[in-house]
């Protein structure tokens, strides 16, 4: 489980900005969780407070049983963390460099979850392709095998499809689709909101560091009186801004 508790963080450069203003939320083991909101709104921030690798001004949160604060080691290997910048090593292949964060991970028989996760990405006929001659869709696969190598309880994925065509993107909603199947608690940032219509259980709209509603996707047609989650989104911007 994932619940975040008030976080709050502060820039000071050159004028103090709240990037994250008392963000609260939970996210269950078996439930898709999707933070949206457009570029700027705080949901990367967000991420990296909740996978340690950004300390909160304020609040704390706690991952599957740990806190981020007091337990950040502990954090760390319960997670599975996609961001927008995740590198690979150019000149390691596809198998090379996942088969090096299962050792870095300490799986046992690294090897054969290696061999697992080829299959399950659709990776068997670019495994020993070296990762700077892989396509974007293909990268992002690797990356995502890395993310999943250790069979972490949580995943934390920031704007997994951007830059993916269609048919990847589709490709790695199923796994979202999966992951949730098998138990596994899945928050995800996106500004595509037809990602967040088909994947979540829940869905929570950030706007200048704030969740400005935290529901399902029923609730929010219920509460706003539109349908479609892009019309959701906008009536909540639009509301937040005239009591601004």
């Amino acid at each position: 489980m994932i619940e975040a508790r008030g976080l709050v963080k502060r820039f000071h450069s050159p004028r103090t900005v709240v990037a994250v203003d008392h963000v609260s939320f939970r996210c269950l083991p078996g439930q898709i969780f999707g933070l949206l909101g457009p570029n700027g709104a705080g949901k990367t921030t967000t991420l990296r407070i909740l996978s340690t690798l950004m300390a909160p001004d304020e609040g704390s949160a706690v991952l599957n049983g740990y806190d981020v604060r007091r337990e950040p080691e502990r954090v760390r290997a319960s997670i599975g963390y996609l961001s927008t910048s995740t590198g690979l090593y150019g000149r390691l292949s596809a198998r090379e460099m996942i088969l090096y964060f299962a050792r870095l991970q300490g799986v046992k028989e690294p090897g054969r979850r290696v061999d697992e996760l080829v299959e399950e990405m659709g990776l068997a006929a670019f495994a020993d392709t070296r990762c700077d001659r892989l396509s974007t869709g293909m990268k992002q696969k690797v990356s995502i095998a890395r993310v999943l190598v250790h069979d972490p309880p949580i995943l934390i994925l920031d704007e997994p499809t951007a830059g993916l065509d269609v048919l990847v993107a589709r490709s790695f909603m199923e796994l979202m689709e999966r992951a949730r199947a098998a138990g596994r608690c899945v928050l995800f940032s996106t500004h595509i909101m037809s990602e967040a219509e088909r994947l979540c259980d829940r869905i929570a709209v950030i706007h200048r560091g704030r969740i400005l509603a935290n529901a399902s996707l029923e609730e929010l047609r219920l509460a706003t009186g539109q349908h479609y989650m892009e019309s959701i989104f906008v009536h909540l911007v639009e509301q937040a801004e005239k009591q601004a």
